[in-house]
């Protein structure tokens, strides 16, 4: 099941501006990013944030679930999803522990 767009705008709202949060569609679902990182995703109408260890001792009792089928365990984020100052500060903490992504490889210009 994809995510509804409206609870996407929904999720992303609930973040500070001062987070630059910005969110982009992906196979139905979407990608949540902030410092050109990807740090959560919203999948099936559920807010998932990457697991990091600050993002674990600020959430306290995590609870861990995959977004998708064959994806790795993220943080599942139910209760605390209309606390705009709390979910900012855990994109505050997430962030900085999670890595910039690998540069793309060019291609080869073909002859």
């Amino acid at each position: 099941m994809a995510t509804n767009k409206d609870y996407a705008d929904f999720v992303l709202s609930q973040f500070d501006e001062s987070c630059g949060v910005t969110a982009k569609k992906m196979f139905g679902e979407y990608g949540l990013f902030s410092d050109g990182k990807m740090f959560a995703v919203v999948c099936d109408d559920q807010l998932f944030i990457r697991p990091t260890d600050a993002a674990r001792s600020f959430i306290g009792d995590v609870v861990e679930a995959p977004p998708y089928p064959g994806a790795k365990m993220y943080f599942l984020i139910e209760d605390r999803i209309e606390d705009r100052e709390w979910l900012s500060e855990l994109a505050n903490v997430t962030v900085p522990e999670v890595p910039r992504p690998k540069p793309r490889k060019k291609k080869a210009k073909k002859k």
